[in-house]
């Protein structure tokens, strides 16, 4: 065969098997969701243990691994308000294999953080609203004593002598107290934590007067009476704590905070890889221990399609710009 001929076979043969690559890359990709998970799947947590997302991802943990086989590695990463853990799970590999549980906080932080290296609407990709929790004003009742009302009085008689603890500069927790302060013409110094578990144990400790703190963390302190709830932020109380007045019963009808939890994968993972993390969401949701669970923290599963979290998540990324602008909130 002349050379020109054996370069038209070897040209003819390589684009065949370009070809065959190319018919072969869905059903791989198929196959591979089919199988997902096949091993343990790492949830990063951008807080520390105790915390209120880790009161979600761990019954989460527990159930997924009794519905799969397949373990759920809780791999809790705190730091900077939780944009350290978002920052190491958007460049984790997209393959399915590492989740991102986020929170409030995360549509917070563009607006508090000018330099960060991620971006939670362009290199996440939106899966599912796992809880919905409203915001609590706790206290420790060995520094501050009585209802709402006296705890009003003490903070405008003591302008700056009080303190409140946060998870961390820029969070939900953080910029909750900054609104308060709005709406109260009050001045409360603001301490900062690596994340709402060490700021409870100090709360707890005395360290700390107060906290504006999601349900998912408080409840399980409030309800063993080491720390006190004076106020359920929004319109409503909650069915959880019904003894709670809500803000608006309080002469707070402005004051709504919610605290939420999120689980995106990192961009790049495939689709039918995050059809069957969904599927397993949904599935996950339905079962009786994580109703009890999120029921026992004033929590509700967020029932949002991935389209409609994301719709959400920038919803909320531009309304807490709003919230930052008004009150001047600053990293401390």
């Amino acid at each position: 065969m002349t050379p020109a001929g054996t370069h038209r076979r070897q040209f003819l043969q390589a684009g065949a098997g370009v070809a065959a690559g190319w018919a072969l890359a869905p059903a791989t990709s198929l196959a591979q969701a089919a199988r997902w998970p096949a091993k343990p799947v790492t949830l990063v947590v951008p807080f520390p243990a105790g915390g209120g997302t880790d009161a979600f991802a761990r019954p989460m943990s527990a159930q997924f691994a009794k519905l799969t086989g397949t373990q759920l590695v809780i791999d809790n990463r705190g730091g900077a308000g939780g944009t350290l853990g978002a920052s190491i799970a958007s460049k984790a590999a997209p393959d399915g294999y590492t989740l991102f549980m986020g929170a409030v906080h995360h549509a917070i932080a563009p607006s508090m953080y000018p330099k960060l290296d991620y971006d939670i609407q362009k290199d996440f990709i939106p899966l599912a609203l796992v809880a919905n929790v409203p915001q609590v004003l706790v206290v420790n009742p060995r520094n501050v004593q009585g209802d709402f009302k006296a705890f009003l009085a003490q903070v405008k008689a003591n302008p700056g002598k009080m303190n409140y603890g946060s998870a961390g500069g820029g969070t939900s927790h953080h910029l909750a107290g900054e609104l308060f302060k709005q709406q109260t013409k009050t001045f409360i110094t603001h301490i900062p934590y690596r994340g709402a578990g060490p700021a409870l144990q100090d709360l707890m400790a005395g360290s700390v007067d107060m906290m504006f703190d999601g349900l998912g963390s408080s409840a399980g302190h409030i309800k063993g009476g080491r720390i006190k709830a004076l106020m359920v932020s929004g319109a409503k109380r909650s069915p959880a704590f019904p003894d709670v007045p809500c803000a608006a019963e309080l002469g707070l009808p402005d004051y709504t905070v919610t605290t939420w939890y999120g689980l995106w994968a990192p961009k790049g993972t495939p689709a039918d890889v995050q059809a069957r993390i969904v599927e397993e969401v949904n599935r996950l949701s339905q079962a009786d221990e994580i109703k009890t669970s999120w029921a026992s923290n004033g929590a509700e599963f967020g029932k949002l399609t991935p389209q409609q979290f994301g719709a959400f998540v920038a919803a909320e990324v531009k309304r807490w710009a709003e919230v930052v602008k008004a009150s001047g909130a600053k990293l401390d």
